[in-house]
């Protein structure tokens, strides 16, 4: 971590910027989801006040709601809120199931290789041709019967579509590094294949998937927004989903009411803008090919001057 840390630190340009950016307005979505109860002034299907009162329908921006409500009579603040924590969990899990599937088995077909590798390989390639829209909701679809429309359900339906890419990125990464100096030298002292990926191997070749886990987190959330919206994502009993609110809002945006869909949209484009420049960032952060280090000044000690008795010394 504090190399890590120190790499972030001592990079310059536009790279560190553009990371520090996408962060800053990351741990603002971060804090919306973690502290949610406490920011929200309701609960994401909550349609009445503590009096009993019901929430008027689609009204404007005021001082009780501050961004509206929408037709449904929810507080959209809240809604926006509250899809925070549903946009992370989902991002979260998708990513972490992806990437805990698709490294071990990129990192083992590397490196044994043979019909098990082949049949990977035509696998992952196939499933990888499939747009990952269209992947989802296939998905998306299976899960339905078993689990529901549930974050867990979604989150699923997204790590499927990613599981391919870390295991591409992590396969051809070993291909490379299983005939490298080290893993022959481990070879040769008598290493057990598990004991040569584990403590050699893993190290080096799932140096970029962080890189990756960022980019997919920005791609995942694009991809939640877009089931969302189709109907087929997160049931609005289940919790608050940007991309069901921005299609239930379309029809009001035709009519004049902008604010139903001008704050779930708007919180979609920022986290993703967000998660796309950390993933930047990182990129050229710790890629040594494209980050640019910043200059340390040299400063040489003052050169003595030597006195005579010195002089004559050395002239003898």
């Amino acid at each position: 971590m504090r190399k890590f840390l120190s790499t972030i630190w001592n990079t310059k340009g536009l790279a560190r910027w553009i990371l520090l950016v996408g962060v800053v307005i990351t741990v603002v979505f971060v804090a919306f989801a973690i502290f949610a109860p406490w920011i929200a002034p309701f609960d994401f299907n909550q349609t009445r006040d503590a009096a009993g009162v019901k929430f008027p329908k689609l009204q404007s921006p005021s001082g009780t709601h501050w961004l509206g409500t929408n037709d449904q009579f929810f507080d959209i603040f809240s809604r926006v809120v509250w899809g925070a924590r549903t946009a992370l969990e989902v991002v979260v899990i998708s990513v972490l199931v992806a990437g805990v599937i698709g490294v071990p088995l990129g990192l083992v077909s590397g490196f044994v290789g043979g019909w098990m590798d082949r049949l990977l390989v035509f696998v992952m390639d196939a499933l990888y041709t499939i747009p990952s829209l269209l992947l989802a909701i296939i998905f998306a679809f299976l899960l339905r019967d078993a689990l529901g429309g549930s974050i867990m359900a979604v989150a699923l339906a997204l790590a499927a579509i990613y599981v391919p890419q870390y295991y591409r990125v992590v396969r051809s990464t070993t291909v490379s590094a299983r005939e490298a100096t080290y893993v022959e030298a481990a070879r040769a002292i008598g290493a057990k294949p598990t004991t040569i990926m584990r403590k050699y191997l893993f190290g080096n070749v799932v140096q970029s998937v962080p890189v990756l886990g960022t980019l997919n987190a920005a791609d995942a959330l694009g991809t939640l927004a877009a089931l969302g919206f189709l109907g087929l994502g997160i049931q609005p009993t289940e919790a608050s989903e940007w991309g069901y609110d921005l299609s239930r809002a379309l029809d009001d945006a035709q009519a004049g009411v902008w604010w139903p869909a001008l704050w779930p949209g708007l919180a979609i484009i920022l986290l993703i803008t967000a998660l796309t420049l950390v993933g930047e960032g990182l990129n050229e952060t710790l890629n040594p090919a494209l980050r640019r280090r910043r200059l340390l000044p040299v400063r040489f000690p003052a050169k003595a001057t030597p006195t005579d008795p010195e002089m004559a010394e050395a002239a003898k």
